[in-house]
């Protein structure tokens, strides 16, 4: 009975697949299964571990590739000798609330380089990530970043309040939004995103972590620190 119970719940948490290699390993011993069941509320923290460790393997595949930015898509030190990513959406509140433990690293960190991956996927929140690279094309990313966030949920007109409060070449930077450049970024953004497994935003990359949702600046400084290259 208890060996039925606990490949169920294996089953539940990792995957029928996993329930099976679980079976089949030889790991399942009298005394582990009966503390398993004995205490279930550990299977979600071996769930959650187990995602970790398979991102990580995954984001040693596009490592690079994730921490380069779209020229200018960057905040802090662009030459920091620490590097955090964040894939943002300007229409998520979790990002928005996320955004202050952000500003407290870099006023902190004098060598954190912020790179910002614009994930539009929430309905409404693409003309900002493309107004956005396009703020960047124009070396006034965080400018438009910071304004975009405050003036609160993207539209046409927070949007154009934002380009305007950054000091945009409005259809300069209208023209660049729509190039192929622009769409390609946003598309490698979401490949990498499925990539590393995220499911919404925002979601961080540093070192060989990655992070999901507005953890806080605790977790997230914890994380840079331990990317330190001294």
């Amino acid at each position: 009975m208890k060996t039925h119970l606990l490949t169920a719940l294996l089953a539940l948490v990792f995957g029928f697949a996993g329930a099976a290699l679980w079976s089949l390993s030889g790991l399942g011993n009298p005394q582990l299964r009966d503390f398993l069941v004995a205490n279930p509320e550990v299977l979600p923290e071996m769930a959650q571990a187990l995602q970790q460790r398979e991102s990580e393997g995954r984001l040693a595949e596009v490592a690079d590739e994730v921490a380069a930015p779209f020229p200018g898509a960057v905040l802090g030190n662009p030459e920091g000798s620490r590097t955090l990513v964040k894939f943002t959406d300007y229409a998520c509140t979790y990002c928005r609330a996320a955004e202050a433990d952000v500003q407290r690293l870099i006023a902190e960190d004098p060598e954190l380089r912020v790179v910002v991956r614009e994930w539009p996927i929430f309905d409404g929140s693409e003309e900002a990530a493309r107004m956005a690279l396009a703020a960047a094309e124009q070396g006034k990313y965080s400018q438009f970043y910071t304004a975009m966030f405050a003036l609160g949920p993207p539209s046409p007109a927070t949007v154009e309040a934002a380009a305007l409060e950054a000091g945009l070449d409005l259809a300069q930077a209208r023209q660049f939004a729509g190039t192929e450049g622009v769409t390609r970024e946003l598309a490698q953004n979401m490949a990498l995103a499925q990539q590393l497994g995220f499911t919404g935003t925002p979601s961080w990359v540093t070192g060989s972590q990655v992070l999901q949702g507005a953890v806080g600046y605790e977790a997230l400084a914890e994380a840079v620190a331990a990317d330190d290259p001294a």
